[in-house]
């Protein structure tokens, strides 16, 4: 049985607020020095939202995409939920497009898609229930999961994170980050480290600034330094979330996941991946089969605002890297955990 955790205490940042007129985005672009939320009045721009990184996250890039649905359903007439469906495609499509790696934003339009086909005439209220039941199972599942994580480690555990999996990534709690919080509540973990999350620094300005809300000590460290911290045995597990596991149990996630995974393992640290099982896609059969979104190269080229690098450089700016499973010692969801995940164990967690 999971150990009770005060809720309240370390959980209390919400970046996805619904008005029942608008959809308001914490701006996570602005964090740690400006607290501001972006209103979207439309399906458009939440789409935009969620390509420009106002919102990120998988879980919650699929939650907002979930109310992205019912704004676009204000400008729709339609007799039931089938036709509704067949109107509101382009908008869901391009939802759909705004991260293609994230398995979170196809999952939850697919839900939305599913649940207006069975609505008769009150489909806007049915697909308002829907998003707000896509937001709230999210909040459940970071919670069992925060549990069902910190369980696996022994007490005055050292963890480092990577990039951001907290309450601003998902409906609240989070995931990675979920277990982090769990485990400094129960005594397990004393040491926090984060990765500063090159190029946009999601560990540095998000990360951190989530753990100091809720009085948990984090050390910050540069991206590089993460092998020698390995070394100097002050950590014994790797946290991190994930945009995508593939039925074989390969993982992607942020750009730098994949060689902390391979430093863990030189180093005998544990590594362990924390994610809904809305995250899990059983039709992807490994780390192969996943389309690797790269963005703007420009992002490179400086460090807030400032640009740090000569004209003329080229860059690379791949956004996500594949983890192999062989390199992962614990999946975790709010299912279970997969413990050296291959395709018999994922296939016995996950297909019914």
């Amino acid at each position: 049985m999971s150990s009770p955790i005060d809720f309240d205490r370390y959980d209390r940042i919400r970046p996805i607020r619904w008005t029942g007129d608008a959809l308001e985005l914490l701006d996570q672009r602005k964090l740690p020095f400006v607290v501001e939320y972006r209103n979207c009045a439309n399906s458009d721009e939440v789409a935009a939202a969620i390509h420009d990184l106002t919102v990120r996250g998988a879980p919650a890039i699929g939650i907002a995409a979930a109310w992205g649905v019912a704004l676009a359903a204000r400008g729709v007439e339609a007799s039931d939920g089938a036709e509704a469906a067949h109107k509101l495609a382009p908008a869901m499509d391009r939802l759909n497009a705004a991260r293609p790696t994230a398995v979170n934003l196809a999952w939850a339009l697919a839900r939305m898609r599913r649940t207006l086909g069975e609505a008769g005439p009150d489909w806007r209220k049915v697909i308002e229930r829907e998003a707000r039941a896509i937001e709230t199972e999210d909040l459940a599942a970071n919670r069992e999961m925060g549990s069902l994580g910190a369980a696996l480690m022994e007490t005055g555990s050292g963890v480092l994170t990577h990039c951001n999996t907290g309450s601003l990534a998902t409906a609240g709690f989070g995931t990675a980050l979920g277990v982090i919080r769990a485990g400094v509540a129960e005594g397990r973990i004393a040491r926090v480290f984060a990765g500063e999350t090159r190029p946009w620094l999601q560990g540095a300005r998000l990360t951190v600034w989530e753990l100091q809300q809720d009085g948990i000590d984090a050390t910050l460290i540069a991206d590089s330094a993460a092998s020698h911290l390995m070394k100097t045995g002050q950590v014994q597990w790797v946290v991190v979330g994930a945009d995508r596991i593939c039925a074989n149990g390969d993982v992607a996630n942020k750009i730098g996941t994949y060689q902390l995974a391979i430093a863990a393992r030189h180093h005998g640290v544990k590594f362990m991946v924390v994610a809904p099982s809305s995250t899990v896609d059983m039709a992807t059969p490994s780390g192969d089969s996943i389309e690797i979104e790269e963005r703007d190269p420009g992002e490179l080229f400086g460090v807030g605002g400032t640009r740090t690098v000569a004209e003329g450089i080229l860059a690379w700016n791949p956004v996500f890297d594949v983890t192999p499973h062989a390199l992962i010692d614990a999946v975790v969801t709010e299912k279970g955990v997969v413990e050296r995940p291959d395709t018999d164990s994922m296939c016995a967690m996950f297909v019914d």
